[in-house]
């Protein structure tokens, strides 16, 4: 084996030509591109993935990359088992292979298929931007003992709630990568890797185990190093030992059940943000949704979720350009913080919101609004104590729960007919629900609302799901 690694060296092409030029698939003529300028499937790409004005749904994309054989179709495919109740499509790289011409066949053996170039990423393009765009779209498929596409054969897909992209160089195109939603990064030993290259070729695609390991050595390995490898540092989530690692596919899973809740809502209503979710986010939110943390760790997470979603709605005020001399004589242009700001609790899950707003704002003032619940969907207005020039302020509106959005819609209304504009509240939280969001957003669609994640939605007794509880009284530490 080794003497066969050892030797696999001498004259190789491309992935695009037998005389070894390398060029790059965005200086391509397009196959589809009208004028010839070669640009075509990319400018339909960028055209057709853009959000559509009617606010329907658009798919969530997700990129999984990795190494040959480290188990990215595994991966893929306990994902959308998981995501059974959701419409799932895969699309697979290796489908949008160059066929070979006759030349090429004859010389198979010094063909690259690990190289950008055996890739149409033009095509490539042109069929997600179509994806994103709802509508369905007829994927090549491509025969790997003959090396070339069948041409009258087409695997048709239709439009999905998530659509899953495959390949070792998803990554490695900038304009692919823009079409993701979520980057997964399948990392896996390559010994391991290896064997299973040899059984899948050997058994899958008529090959000896001879050619096999000469085509690792000569250009599988390389292009590992050249290009697969330096793409995995756009990863959002790398996930060690494949589909072996069932906790990371499980959070994974999770992660994008929420997303594709926000995703929706993010588009029906652009009055609404929500903080970029990382996995420290996600530990976080892990730990305050836990009914077994203690009241002090509940605090603490809390406070600092807290302090991220007040940080991000600070971020939305109006601004103005400000000039300052740096110690070191020179000018700094940057920008003056909204002087007219106030807090509003809603008392009084909302008080726990308070000392980050204080944090963040130095002598900000902070009013008060008491609504006591009346049955189960009643609201009543019982107190408030609120800044006499609250109208010339912007304010921020505090609860860390939206739920139904009956008591958020009482506060709003009580801010407007104090004379606060509509577009001058922003509404802070740290889990909303779909019914909250939608409630709030139709009845004052001006003011914008800033959360940290919004959840499933609400059971038969209005409580989030899978929610926080009783946040009140975990964070006071009175339940």
């Amino acid at each position: 084996m080794e003497d066969v690694m050892d030797s696999a060296v001498g004259p190789h092409f491309s992935g695009l030509r037998l005389d070894s030029r390398r060029l790059s698939s965005s200086s391509l003529p397009s196959p589809t591109s009208a004028n010839g300028n070669g640009n075509g499937a990319a400018d339909a790409a960028k055209g057709l993935a853009s959000p559509k004005p009617d606010g329907t749904r658009q798919p969530f994309v997700i990129g999984v990359s990795g190494g040959t054989a480290s188990g990215k179709t595994t991966v893929c495919d306990m994902i959308i088992q998981q995501l059974h109740d959701h419409r799932v499509v895969l699309v697979n790289q290796d489908s949008f292979y160059r066929g070979l011409t006759e030349e090429q066949s004859e010389h198979v053996q010094d063909y690259n298929f690990d190289h950008p170039d055996a890739f149409d990423t033009d095509q490539l393009l042109e069929c997600m931007g179509k994806l994103k765009s709802g509508q369905s779209v007829n994927i090549p498929i491509y025969d790997f003992k003959n090396h070339r596409r069948c041409s009258e054969s087409f695997r048709k897909v239709n439009a999905s709630d998530v659509i899953i992209l495959e390949g070792i160089l998803v990554f490695h195109d900038q304009k692919v990568r823009d079409l993701m939603d979520m980057k997964i990064f399948v990392d896996t030993d390559a010994d391991i890797r290896l064997a299973r290259r040899i059984r899948r070729d050997t058994v899958e695609r008529g090959r000896d185990v001879i050619s096999v390991l000469e085509q690792y050595g000569r250009f599988v390995k390389p292009a590992f190093d050249d290009f697969v490898l330096p793409s995995k540092k756009y990863a959002d989530v790398i996930i060690p030992k494949g589909g072996d690692n069932h906790v990371a596919i499980d959070l994974i899973v999770q992660h994008i059940r929420t997303k594709l809740g926000q995703h929706d809502l993010c588009k029906i209503y652009p009055n609404v943000f929500v903080v970029h979710t990382t996995f420290q986010i996600r530990g976080m939110h892990t730990l305050i949704r836990d009914k077994n943390i203690t009241t002090p760790d509940f605090v603490f997470y809390s406070d600092r979720l807290i302090r991220l979603v007040v940080e991000h709605g600070l971020g939305h005020l109006p601004f103005t350009e400000k000039q300052v001399v740096t110690p070191t004589g020179s000018v700094y242009m940057g920008v003056d913080f909204c002087k007219k700001l106030c807090g509003v609790s809603i008392v009084r899950s909302g008080e726990s919101m308070e000392n980050a707003l204080r944090a963040c704002c130095k002598g900000i003032k902070i009013g008060k609004i008491l609504i006591h619940r009346v049955g189960d969907n009643g609201q009543q207005l019982i107190y408030h104590k609120l800044p006499m020039d609250i109208a010339e302020r912007h304010v921020l509106l505090l609860d860390p729960v939206l739920g139904t959005g009956n008591s958020a819609n009482q506060a709003i209304e009580l801010l407007i007919r104090k004379g606060v504009p509509e577009d001058r509240i922003i509404f802070l939280n740290l889990i909303s629900a779909p019914e909250g969001v939608n409630c709030v957003c139709k009845r004052f669609p001006r003011l914008k609302i800033v959360t940290s994640e919004i959840d499933g939605g609400l059971n038969e007794e209005y409580r989030v799901i899978p929610g926080l509880g009783e946040y009140g009284d975990r964070y006071f530490g009175t339940d």
